[in-house]
Formats: structure tokens, sequence, C-alpha cells
């Protein structure tokens, strides 16, 4: 394992990261307590130090279970990373699938929820804490950004980051957290099957001297190379709730980057985190990981071979050419 350093800061992160959603949200599949931190503990081992998760996640249990995971004494050698502006509780249990909470954003609220949080990781900081899929009338807000800058320099916080979502795209917000608010990190989605708006992105972080952290680095499990046009997915599987065509196409598109493994002893899943990882600016990608096998060979990525310029360029090529189909799915679905 690869260790890289947020932009502007002394945060550390593993270049593999542990996003904590996929075992407790219950969208990946249902995974007891037991089950979930001995996944966690199994991820340290492997050399990750980088756990994301969500005061959401779960409604708690995200940030939790981590805390159940590892011992006091481990938490100086780990990187925990949370998120914030959901008021997931005012729905109380009524919230289901993708529905989304309402967000929150006055100082009060703010105030409970990094206690709340501190609580549940039963730490006394977060090395960084993100605005969860704001808005831009969230990221407007000077009030929040006047708050964020006291608990950083109070120590409660290290780094402030943006998280952008749900779905992919949110330049704007991106650029203008870059160029016009203190953030030390943005979070997006970005792939080599989605690379956009994530390269306008990277473009703004090597400018700006900042930070990306990249989520679904194999779309949503296509780049693991596992799929074919046959596959279906649990009941309590959200990639079940997808077109058709987002599986069928991204089959077919998945066939042409062949290149990236033939002959090179990588695999697809790990060429695709070798793709995000490439430019100096991505500090962390986060797989989703969800079963040992996974674990296993992601967390291997660092020491298979690196993709060259030219493998770069024809995943650009590829991309601009739609893979030679038909753009009827593209950004069809939220992650």
């Amino acid at each position: 394992m690869r260790y890289r350093q947020i932009r502007g800061t002394d945060v550390s992160v593993s270049e593999v990261g542990f996003g904590v959603w996929t075992v407790a949200s219950g969208w990946w599949g249902e995974y007891s307590d037991e089950q979930a931190i001995s996944m966690l503990r199994a991820a340290r081992e492997r050399g990750i130090t980088f756990f994301d998760t969500a005061d959401t996640y779960g409604n708690g249990r995200g940030e939790t279970i981590l805390a159940q995971a590892f011992a006091p004494a481990e938490r100086s050698e780990l990187t925990y990373a949370s998120k914030f502006g959901y008021d997931w509780k005012a729905g109380g249990d009524r919230r289901g699938g993708h529905q989304e909470a309402p967000h929150r954003m006055d100082v009060p609220f703010l105030e409970n929820a990094l206690v709340e949080s501190l609580e549940r990781l039963n730490t006394d900081h977060l090395d960084l804490w993100q605005l969860h899929n704001v808005r831009m009338e969230h990221l407007r807000i000077d009030e929040v950004w006047t708050f964020l800058d006291r608990v950083k320099r109070e120590g409660k916080v290290r780094s402030i980051g943006v998280a952008l979502g749900p779905a992919i795209g949110w330049l704007e917000e991106g650029l203008y957290s870059f160029h016009d608010r203190p953030v030390d990190i943005v979070h997006m989605i970005y792939n080599a099957l989605e690379l956009n708006p994530g390269r306008e992105l990277i473009k703004a972080a090597n400018e700006t001297n900042h930070s990306i952290l990249v989520r679904v680095p194999h779309s949503s499990g296509m780049l693991e190379g596992q799929y074919d046009e046959n596959t279906t997915f649990a009941e309590n599987d959200h990639r079940r709730h997808r077109p058709e065509a987002w599986l069928r196409n991204g089959v077919q598109k998945i066939r042409q980057l062949e290149f990236l493994t033939d002959g090179t002893g990588r695999t697809l899943g790990q060429a695709a985190l070798k793709y995000v990882l490439h430019d100096d600016a991505v500090v962390s990608a986060l797989p989703n990981i969800y079963n040992m096998e996974q674990l296993d060979e992601f967390t291997a990525a660092s020491d298979v071979a690196e993709l060259n310029d030219d493998d770069m360029q024809r995943i650009e090529a590829l991309f601009e050419s739609n893979y030679g189909l038909p753009r009827e799915v593209e950004q069809a679905v939220a992650r």
C-alpha cells in the first residue's frame, strides 16, 4: 500500500481507502456488525488506513461500527473521514431506498452533528469532515464556513471537504468549492467509463493546489470485469433498479478495455484504480469493497504496473467515441 497527503494539510491517506457505506447502508447487501467489523479489520491488516463514512450511513451505524473495529490505541494510525449536512433524523425510520433526507445547514444543527459524530466514532477529532451532497445554495452560506474555520482551529476537524453528488456531475459546485471556498479536498465520482466532469475538476485541483477523493472508481462494479449480459443482482442491491441498458452497454464497453489487462499482470479492477490514481491530485480512491476477494485484489493494486501514457490516451479516445455505442444510458442513474 502507498500513501498520499491531502495538499496543504498534514493528513495522510492510503491511496486505496475503505468506503464504510458498503457494509453499513444495506445498499450492497446485508452485513451483521460482526461481519462489517471483520472486513474493516482485514482492510487495516492489508494496509488501508483511510476509512470514509458519514453520519447518514445506516443512520449512524457506519460511524459506530468503525469505532468498534479499532482500539483507541490504534486511532493515531488511522484517518477517519465523515460527512454532514443531512437532517436524517427528521423522518425517523420512514426514509427508505434512495430517498434523500432534507439538508440542514444552520450552525446549531452542525454543532450537534459534529458532537454526535465524534461520540459515535469514539474520537476527539475528525481527520476529514465533508459537506455531504451539497447544493450550490449550501456552499454560499457564509456562516457555514465561519463555523468550519472555527472547528478546524479548535482541532476538532483537521481538514474540510465537499462531497459532490449523489449522481455523477456537479461541476459547478466543485469549481466553486476550489476557487471560492477554503476546502482542502473535493470528493467526486470518476472512473474509466465516466470521465466527466472529473477531468475538469482534476485540472482545477491542480491549478488551485487542492486534492481530489474519488468514489465509484469501478463504475458501480462494472470495471471489476465480473459482469455479463445475464448478471442479476440481489433484491437489496441498488444496482438491481438500474435500466437494463446500463448493464448491456457497460459490458460491451469493458470488452474494449482488454489492453489494460492482457500481459500486464493487472486485473481490470486494479487497472481501474490505477487509472483514477494516475494524477497526483487524486490522493485516494474508494472502491466498493463488499467481500474478501475484492479486498485482496484492490489492496494489491499499489504493487501492479502503472498505466502508461498510451493507456491513458486510449481510454480517453474510447470515452470520446462513447466506446462505439449510442449514448442511451449516459449518466442515467444516481450512484
